[in-house]
């Protein structure tokens, strides 16, 4: 099979992945607190010298070497996926209980049925006891959760909520708690669960707490940070790439095999 089918089909492979990460991007443009994925292109050639490089078989790679394909060295591959973190706009909306971070880099801490995660979203509700919570029912972590047993923060029913910008939780004027808000010291080091939702080994042992009177802002929602006309640009390359690839494997397998087929079946001996 023709070298070329092989290169054709690998970038296909990495076209597929862009648009999988782009739809994903568009779908969550109304997601409150959305943070947009992004994909890192490198070559073959690259990958392949660097993992080569970090073998143990320092007489053996040269050898395997002489067996690879050098037509092959320019193929585009994922090289890693990426989250972008910044800031996103606020909008407002009234709601007592949407808390908008005012930080990119900067999260609140929830409680699930699988440990505690990360999120930045921003539009929450309260369960029958009176806990902060969010859609899914994963209540909300006050500042102090890792020092304590406290997993929630309690609203009085049919109280006047205020939060000020610090995270301070007060009903009817009288603070009831305080809203945990933190962030890591790598945020490479987070993956996302969902699209929601981020975590990371050992999470509670390398959480920063945040201190301040500019962290939050009541009755704010953060929006997604997907900038649609960029991801819509994005999505038609894309499918002009995977057009263009798909025509080239079509050359190779079909044009070229029966070019050579008639050539060859026309020589005299």
């Amino acid at each position: 099979m023709q070298s070329g089918f092989y290169q054709a089909a690998g970038a296909m492979v990495t076209q597929f992945n862009i648009l999988n990460t782009t739809t994903n991007n568009l779908a969550n443009i109304n997601t409150t607190g959305y943070k947009k994925d992004s994909l890192v292109i490198g070559n073959f050639e690259r990958i392949f010298q660097r993992e080569r490089d970090e073998l143990p078989l320092a007489n053996s790679t040269d050898e395997a070497a002489k067996f690879f394909n050098r037509s092959l060295n320019k193929i585009p591959r994922v090289v890693e996926k990426n989250i972008d973190f910044s800031s996103t706009n606020m909008r407002p909306t009234g709601n007592k209980l949407d808390i908008g971070l005012k930080n990119g880099d900067s999260f609140f801490a929830l409680q699930t049925p699988n440990g505690v995660k990360l999120t930045s979203q921003s539009v929450f509700t309260l369960d029958k006891s009176g806990a902060i919570v969010t859609k899914e029912g994963y209540r909300l972590l006050p500042h102090n959760f890792i020092e304590s047993e406290n997993d929630s923060i309690i609203v009085p029913k049919n109280s006047n909520l205020t939060i000020s910008n610090s995270g301070i939780v007060s009903a009817n004027g009288k603070e009831i708690g305080q809203i945990f808000i933190g962030k890591v010291k790598n945020l490479n080091e987070l993956a996302k669960v969902g699209d929601s939702l981020f975590d990371m080994p050992n999470m509670q042992d390398r959480l920063v707490k945040l201190e301040g009177d500019d962290l939050v802002r009541q009755g704010y929602a953060n929006m997604s940070n997907v900038n649609a006309v960029k991801e819509m640009v994005s999505l038609i390359d894309s499918n002009r790439m995977v057009e263009i690839y798909q025509k080239v494997m079509t050359t190779h397998m079909t044009d070229l095999n029966s070019d050579a087929i008639n050539k060859l079946a026309s020589v005299r001996a």
